[in-house]
Parts: C-alpha cells; sequence; structure tokens
C-alpha cells in the first residue's frame, strides 16, 4: 500500500509541475474573458471575429479540462488510497487505475516541449534556395517535398501560398501554410539554413556539389488585433502571376505583393486566382512575420525593427544532408544523427524534431 501511494503522489507532484509549466491557470482566466465576450450583446456584430474567438474558446477550454481532470483523478485516488489502503480488493483496483492514469499522463508529456506562447499555431514555412546555383533551387525543391511529406505523416494539412520557380529546375522560393495543432511548435526548431552534399545531376562530370537552402518557419497570426499594422506603413503592388495555377491566374493581374515600409518586409502572395483572397493570404504571412521580428528584436515599436538576413551559405547550417560518399543526415545543433537519408527526405523527421524540443526544455 505505501508503495502505491508513493508511486501515486510522484504522480502528483510531476503534474502540478506540468499544470504549472504550461500555465494552466493562466488558460483558465483567458477562457472566462473569452466566455464573458462571447455573453456581450454585439459578440455576433462580427461574425468573423465572433467564430475566431468561439474556435479559441473551445480549443482552451478543452485544454484546460484534460489536465485539470486528470489532477482531480489522480487526487481523489490519493485520497482514496488513504481511507481503504488495507482493503486488498481495492489495492488490486487502484492499481490498475495507477497504470491507466500513468500512461494518460506520459501520453501528454508532449505538451512540456510544446509550452511556447505561439506552439498551438498553424506555421508558415518559407524555403529559400541560397549558394549553388541550380543545385540550390532543385535542394529547396527536395526540402518542400520532405516538408509536405511530413505534413501527411502527422495528419496535418497544408496550402501552397506562392512560388518562384527555377530557371532549369527546382524553385527558387515558396512559402506555404502548415494548419493544425502544434505545426509550429514542431517545426520551428525547422527554422535556419540546411545543406546538401551530393553527385550534382546537373553537371556533365557528375561532380560532388554542395548546396544550400534557407528555412523560415513562421507562427500563423489567427487573432486579427493581436498585431495591428497603420495602412500608411504599407506599399501594395498588384501584378500578373506566372508560373502554373490555371488560365486565369496567368492572365489576370491577381498577385500581390505587400512592402511594410518600416521595416522593409515583403510579402508576395500568388497561388489564389482572386486578388483579394491574395491579399488576404498576404496580409496575414506579413502579419507573423512582423510579430517574429518584433519577438527576436525586444521591440516595443514596428519602426525599431530592422530585418536580419542570414545568409544560406557554408559555416551556417544547422543540419547536414550527405548522400555522397556515404549517407547522413545530422544535425549540428542537437547531435542527432541517422544513416537513412531518404527516410529523412520523405519525410521522417521525428529524430530532428524531438531532439531539437528535447534540447530547448533546459532552456526556458
Amino acid at each position: 500500500m505505501q508503495e502505491l501511494l508513493r508511486k501515486y503522489e510522484e504522480l502528483s507532484r510531476q503534474l502540478h509541475q506540468a499544470i504549472s509549466q504550461l500555465g494552466i491557470s493562466a488558460n483558465e482566466a483567458a477562457a472566462e474573458k473569452l466566455t464573458a465576450r462571447t455573453l456581450e450583446p454585439d459578440f455576433w456584430k462580427d461574425s468573423t471575429s465572433a467564430a475566431e474567438a468561439s474556435q479559441q474558446l473551445a480549443a482552451l477550454s478543452k485544454h484546460v479540462q484534460t489536465w485539470r481532470e486528470l489532477e482531480s483523478s489522480v487526487a481523489d485516488e490519493i485520497a482514496a488510497l488513504k481511507e481503504f489502503g488495507t482493503d486488498t480488493g481495492y489495492l488490486e483496483s487502484a492499481s490498475r487505475t495507477y497504470d491507466r492514469l500513468r500512461e494518460d499522463f506520459d501520453s501528454r508529456q508532449f505538451e512540456l516541449k510544446l509550452s511556447g506562447p505561439h506552439d498551438r499555431s498553424s506555421a508558415i514555412v518559407e524555403i529559400h534556395a541560397g549558394t549553388g546555383g541550380t543545385d540550390a533551387q532543385d535542394w529547396a525543391a527536395m526540402l518542400q517535398r520532405m516538408y509536405l511529406r511530413w505534413v501527411e505523416r502527422e495528419g496535418l494539412s497544408a496550402e501552397l501560398l506562392s512560388t518562384s520557380p527555377g530557371e532549369e529546375a527546382g524553385i527558387k522560393s515558396s512559402t506555404f501554410e502548415v494548419a493544425g495543432p502544434f505545426a509550429y511548435g514542431k517545426l520551428k526548431g525547422e527554422a535556419g539554413v540546411h545543406r546538401l552534399v551530393r553527385l550534382s545531376p546537373f553537371n556533365s562530370d557528375n561532380l560532388r556539389q554542395t548546396s544550400f537552402a534557407l528555412v523560415e518557419v513562421l507562427p500563423k497570426i489567427d487573432a486579427p488585433g493581436e498585431l495591428e499594422i497603420d495602412p500608411a506603413d504599407l506599399r501594395i503592388d498588384v501584378y500578373r502571376s506566372g508560373g502554373h495555377g490555371g488560365q486565369s491566374v496567368n492572365t489576370t493581374d491577381s498577385a500581390v505583393r505587400i512592402t511594410h515600409l518600416p521595416t522593409g518586409t515583403v510579402v508576395a502572395i500568388q497561388n489564389e486566382r482572386s486578388q483579394l483572397q491574395n491579399r488576404e493570404k498576404a496580409m496575414g504571412v506579413l502579419k507573423s512575420r512582423l510579430l517574429a521580428l518584433m519577438e527576436a528584436n525586444a521591440k516595443a515599436s514596428l519602426t525599431e525593427l530592422r530585418a536580419s538576413d542570414k545568409a544560406a551559405e557554408w559555416g551556417s547550417q544547422i543540419r547536414n544532408y550527405v548522400l555522397h560518399p556515404y549517407t547522413k543526415v545530422k544535425d549540428v545543433r542537437t547531435g542527432a544523427e541517422t544513416a537513412d537519408a531518404q527516410d529523412v527526405l520523405d519525410g521522417n523527421l521525428s529524430l530532428f524534431i524531438d531532439a531539437y524540443l528535447e534540447s530547448q526544455i533546459g532552456q526556458k
């Protein structure tokens, strides 16, 4: 009985620590404010804002409820064990209940790695070919395929927002949105320069080639009021989009380029057929970019921000993908590595994502 009680009390201690780390009390307060807001007479006056607030409330309430119910169940079992712990039949039942509660808690451990302010958000991923010419553009396309395959594995969804094709092969850049819970939290560690070493398929001598590509990952901002932008700070250009997408995409001025003048941040979206749709998508990406800049620079005013350029070249990479003379993928930051490079390129990123999240726990 004492051993079982000790295990329950240790589970309770770990549970309270997790609840504190995850900020469940703050989530409860936020849910209460949202609930009060839904009761206001003019709540549904703005249907879009109301729908977003309702979705946010539902997600917060479910998140809080699952943790509080687990906390309550463990507390009830501890109290019952102290009262009926001498009953052999009860001890067997309490032991089985402990195994179930322990398994429930362990299954939620991943949330402890994903407790950042935007980790539950969807993500906006941008890929830019770096040093390496046509090989680099092909490498950028390989990375895009890798992440889209990862999205499928995770049961998430992806929407391509903009693509700039390469002259001979691959892509110069692309932007796509990954929608689903914890998409940003899982992908944020992928931001940085990725280096590929392989025999080049684009030269007649079949020489070994090193290519680079830059991956940027931003949290998608869903709440319109989370970041206000002065319209006077924007320059909006429309133009005829190129590449694939259907006849109307290529023959109308549907593509939109938005420049945030104080920071020089530029976002171009062309994949939607409607100029209005492209403009809405571009504003969403712009807000995410500016929020990331604000947090990175710890500035209170957008006018103080300056974009920082991270060169996609040798010495700045976060991960190396070697396909010749041997096969290996190794993360420079965590040391995580595997010899199955093809499996990684087919979207199996769990080794590197988990290693990065583990490395960040002690730094919070």
